[in-house]
């Protein structure tokens, strides 16, 4: 064996322990032991704990904020945003109500879907006025609802409330004390609750169950696998509205688009904090009993995938830094915001040299609420930050509390729009097809349209996928045996990867006469797959005889993560029964990203290694074809050629939201054809698939110069194995 293997795969004399079986297939561990990988622990959730870790320099934060806004754009399924339709904005039925009037609006948000609310305007001002966004949360009926006398009483003895009619509904009081301190008001529903209909309150809140009538490859609704596929959410939905209702107001002729606040309470906090994090023209933002280290939002419609993998809902607060920023905490899931979350978010905003633009009231004296105490607060920031000049406190007066029927916008000369599965159906189709136009329009044909291009589906990929090599951390091999065989050495360990405390089994095949070449060989069956019984694969001997070093892995789940001949059908969930991918996938990643992480450590650790090969082969077949093309498009120059055998995939068909195939966002980007354009311009001999199925991927080779490096695989050949070996020897 060269020395110079021995260098690369890191051998050292090593005691091998007697239990230690080495069959046709050696294992790494005892028969019965798991490899100590951070994945297997139980799943995080939303009720998990979700620090935020402050930037050392403003440059430093300017470069972590823009990836962050990506990747929750990319997300909620709002990259690149939707087409923006004319809103149709119809203002109607106004009231005058003495310093200030009501009016029904309601406007196009997606094609033939409508926002509703009511419009709150002070009466008298001659110059134009700041506006407020009010988005509600989860209160009963929303801006229809009207509390008992009895839920009176109860809040008049807590002091939460100061006026009868104020305690009655929470969202009229500020959108009328608002208005009468010279604000144009918004309050619009969340989908489902009042006259946003057309997704009903119980998919979109209380989505239980799997549809098996809403799966479908080219027709499906909210939640199934082509919704998770395409990125498209409730939660998506309420904030493109809310973008569609910042894109609307700032037309209004009196209205100060520069002076533009935004505040709701509960899951409208939440809104609140995700439109101030990704769009730039909220001045002013105060989200209450919502922003914590603890629970993120328990509901449908406040969770994606992806969405939190890695950080939560204090670090979207930070996004909104160094503009003025308002916190209001209550005696529930942000009862510790004040020590832990908010000292954070403080010297966030000192690092940034805008101390004095952020302000926290932890008001734990009462329970999750908007209250009168917790409103007043925000009255005084909005005075404070729009120089509105009103003396403090400024304290509520009574008002007229209006009823659904005077509030509602559909009437017989505004008639209710459709709704239903049908409508759900073409909402979605729509999102998806506009999507796909957009990146249509961005198809490469030279050097400056594939940057274009890149600048595009790149980051979201990069979004999707979660990690590239520079991701990686350390990366170390535990040798555990090293054994001679007559033409080759094999050597066997854990692959552990600190940073992210990961580790997986591993198996080297070191030729006598190593040639400076390393194969990482992907196979269902982990790095069982480099053998057929007890003795080599042919192809994989063909390669160790040629001088290529082959290796083999237990990605996640495969191999000595499973019993002896079990395969991974069903993947892992959260305790929450209610079937939503979100629950699990908006805070863990979906195995098949895990996997792909698994291939860029074995990357990783061979590249850069001390004594570096001199190429590097990536061979995905077997099943593994898809992998292989998303840890292609990741690993860049790493990998010298790559052999991927897609077997046909989409993840477009992919029917079962717990299948090890599922990929949040994988279909959005010209599914895996997409991620086969991303390996341009390295060389890349694909299978399994005709030129309609890489017609996106010759196109970014062409605009690359190097139309020679994709090569197609005819489903004539027969022994895919022997032609991807064929075509690497080649070189």
């Amino acid at each position: 064996m060269s020395r110079r293997w021995l260098i690369l795969v890191g051998l050292c004399a090593l005691p091998v322990s007697d239990v230690l079986l080495w069959a046709s297939t050696p294992r790494v561990m005892k028969v019965g032991e798991l490899p100590k990988d951070r994945r297997l622990q139980p799943l995080k959730d939303l009720d998990g704990y979700f620090p935020f870790q402050v930037s050392d320099t403003p440059v430093e934060w300017q470069r972590r904020a823009e990836r962050q806004r990506t990747a929750i754009k990319v997300a909620l399924g709002l990259w690149p945003m939707p087409t923006r339709l004319p809103p149709k904005a119809v203002i109607h039925g106004k009231r005058d109500l003495g310093d200030y009037t009501v009016e029904k609006v309601y406007l196009q948000s997606f094609p033939q879907f409508y926002v509703t609310g009511n419009l709150y305007r002070p009466k008298g001002e001659k110059e134009a006025c700041p506006a407020v966004l009010c988005p509600h949360g989860h209160f009963p009926d929303g801006r229809f609802g009207v509390a008992s006398d009895q839920e009176m009483r109860q809040l008049f003895v807590q002091g939460a409330e100061r006026f009868d009619q104020g305690g009655r509904n929470c969202i009229q009081a500020r959108c009328v004390q608002l208005a009468r301190m010279g604000c144009v008001v918004f309050q619009y529903d969340m989908v489902g609750y009042c006259d946003s209909h057309q997704i009903s309150y119980e998919l979109a809140h209380r989505f239980g169950r799997q549809r098996l009538e809403m799966i479908g490859g080219t027709q499906w609704g909210f939640f199934s696998p082509q919704a998770e596929s395409n990125l498209q959410s409730v939660m998506g939905l309420q904030t493109y509205n809310s973008i569609r209702v910042l894109d609307w107001i700032e037309t209004l002729p009196d209205v100060d688009s520069s002076r533009i606040a935004v505040t709701g309470a509960s899951g409208g906090g939440t809104q609140t904090f995700i439109l101030c994090a990704i769009d730039p023209r909220p001045a002013v933002a105060i989200p209450a009993v919502m922003v914590s280290t603890a629970m993120q939002g328990g509901c449908t419609c406040e969770n994606a995938s992806l969405l939190r993998v890695g950080r939560g809902n204090v670090e979207f607060a930070a996004l909104f830094a160094p503009r003025p920023l308002c916190l209001l905490s209550a005696n529930d899931w942000t009862v510790e915001m004040k020590t832990k979350g908010y000292p954070e978010l403080a010297q966030h905003y000192r690092m940034l040299g805008a101390q004095d633009q952020i302000v926290h009231h932890p008001l734990l004296h009462f329970g999750h609420n908007y209250n009168y105490v917790s409103r007043a607060r925000m009255y005084d920031w909005i005075n404070r930050q729009f120089d509105l000049k009103h003396e403090t406190p400024i304290v509520e007066q009574n008002y007229d509390l209006l009823s659904a029927d005077q509030l509602s916008v559909w009437d017989d000369d505004h008639p209710r729009p459709e709704n239903g599965p049908a409508f759900e159906r073409r909402l979605l189709r729509w999102w998806a097809d506009d999507a796909t136009s957009q990146l249509f329009d961005l198809t490469p044909t030279d050097s400056k349209s594939l940057e274009r291009y890149r600048a595009v589906v790149s980051p979201a990929i990069n979004a999707i996928l979660g990690r590239s090599l520079p991701d990686l951390g350390q990366v170390e091999f535990d040798q555990k045996r090293k054994d001679k065989r007559s033409s080759h050495w094999l050597i066997s360990g854990l692959l552990r990867n600190h940073a992210h405390d990961e580790c997986v089994p591993i198996l080297f095949i070191a030729p006598n006469d190593w040639q400076g070449a390393v194969a990482i060989w992907l196979d269902e069956k982990g790095k069982g797959g480099l053998y057929q019984g007890s003795a080599m694969r042919p192809a994989v001997r063909r390669l160790v005889d040629h001088g290529v070093a082959v290796v083999g892995v237990d990605l996640l789940m495969q191999g000595e993560f499973l019993a002896n001949g079990e395969t991974h059908r069903q993947t892992r969930r959260v305790k929450n029964p209610r079937e939503a991918a979100a629950y699990t996938l908006g805070y863990n990643d979906s195995l098949f990203v895990s996997r792909v992480h698994d291939v860029l450590s074995v990357t990783g650790f061979v590249l850069n290694h001390e004594r570096k090969p001199d190429r590097v082969f990536l061979i995905g077949l077997d099943g593994m074809g898809p992998l292989a093309a998303a840890a292609r498009a990741q690993a860049g120059e790493a990998i010298d050629r790559a052999v991927v055998d897609t077997r046909g995939f989409r993840f477009q068909q992919v029917r079962d939201i717990r299948d090890p195939n599922l990929l949040p966002g994988g279909a959005k980007y010209f599914d895996l054809p997409g991620l086969l354009s991303m390996s341009a311009p390295y060389p890349i001999l694909v299978a399994g698939e005709d030129e309609m199925g890489v017609w996106i991927a010759r196109k970014t080779f062409t605009a690359a110069n190097a139309t020679e490096n994709l090569q197609l695989l005819s489903g004539e050949n027969r022994d895919l194995n022997q032609a991807a070996v064929d075509w690497l020897l080649a070189e």
